[in-house]
């Protein structure tokens, strides 16, 4: 699995991980997710389990925002 770009839920849960000010370990403890399959996913090379996901997001404050859709426009 190569490195994916912030236009995917991957991209910017790993750039919001990055961008933190935590260390990768401290990330990990807080959310408490194995700190080798956090590292994994920060490289690109294995994604992670949606419970972990769950638990990273609540860790790092996030919420799932879709955007609003103009009057007419098909998804």
């Amino acid at each position: 699995m190569s490195h994916k770009s912030n236009t995917t839920l991957s991209g910017e849960l790993r750039a919001h991980v990055r961008g933190s000010g935590l260390s990768m370990l401290a990330v990990a403890r807080g959310a408490q997710i194995d700190p080798a399959a956090l590292s994994r996913f920060l490289s690109g090379k294995r994604g992670l389990r949606l419970d972990a996901v769950d638990r990273l997001a609540v860790f790092l404050r996030l919420r799932l925002v879709a955007p609003q859709m103009r009057k007419g426009s098909k998804r």
